[in-house]
């Protein structure tokens, strides 16, 4: 968390506030997690973008500040405990909060993503039409890797964590840990249609916010799709799949709680 629903709400939200308007100044006190944001002192918002789970503003003078929320980082109109940097605007003060602390701000010029190593190695964006089915069957069959832990990785696709990777599995009837080059051309197609669906009712849904409450919308909203998760944080409730029977199951993958149903998510042997 948050997930590229929860970066993309947030996003959707936060734009007609920021267009245009200038940066005044931006006050923290942790240089090493927030860094040269001096850089866009006096420079005006011109776009607010998305990237995966980044979030990017587009500042005049090609500058941006890329915003990584991390696992409890967000956006709020007032100021809270665990506020760690505010932003003042010309027409907005916006408070960002991060109770784990595990957020990042860089500003840097633009396009220049070398220190940010994931933001220059990111796959395609799954709602956009540079996401396809051939390519994403290409990227699968050359990795022998748990196709979970492939989703994780943001290489094929951008923008899945933990929550959406299950939720897409689950949708698509896929073991976790089957190894992507496993999976046959009925699979992939399913799987490629599952994330894009799972991630556009989870947008629309406004994202999901889980019983720590670490996510909710700049103006303290929570998301509701986690009233549809079907597997995520499921474990030991019956597998909502019309006549499967089965019960969703929790194991460790990659270090990630992992949820599935091991009846209608059968781990497929292969001779490869």
């Amino acid at each position: 968390m948050p997930e590229l629903p929860e970066v993309e709400t947030t996003r959707r939200i936060l734009e007609p506030l920021l267009l245009g308007q200038k940066v005044l100044r931006i006050l923290h006190q942790d240089p090493t997690r927030y860094r040269r944001t001096h850089w866009a002192e006096g420079r005006r918002v011109e776009y607010l973008a998305r990237r995966g789970k980044f979030l990017i503003l587009g500042l005049e003078e090609g500058r941006e500040a890329v915003v990584h929320l991390g696992m409890s980082g967000g956006f709020r109109f007032t100021p809270d405990p665990h506020t760690r940097l505010t932003l003042s605007l010309s027409g907005q003060t916006l408070y960002y909060t991060d109770p784990r602390r595990f957020g990042r701000w860089w500003v840097v010029r633009t396009g220049e993503y070398r220190e940010i190593g994931l933001l220059g190695r990111m796959g395609p964006e799954p709602l956009s039409s540079d996401f396809t089915l051939r390519g994403f069957q290409q990227a699968l069959r050359q990795t022998r890797r748990r196709i979970k832990e492939v989703l994780l990785a943001q290489e094929v696709v951008a923008g899945l964590g933990n929550i959406y990777a299950d939720e897409a599995l689950w949708q698509s009837r896929i073991h976790p840990a089957q190894p992507a080059h496993t999976l046959g051309p009925a699979e992939v197609r399913r799987l490629y249609r599952a994330i894009r669906l799972v991630l556009e009712e989870a947008v629309a849904a406004g994202g999901s916010t889980l019983s720590d409450q670490s996510y909710r919308q700049p103006d303290g909203k929570p998301g509701y799709f986690q009233l549809q998760h079907k597997a995520y944080n499921r474990a030991g409730q019956p597998c909502p799949r019309r006549g499967c029977g089965g019960q969703i199951t929790r194991i460790a993958l990659g270090g990630r709680g992992t949820h599935f149903c091991p009846r209608c998510q059968p781990f497929l042997a292969s001779d490869g």
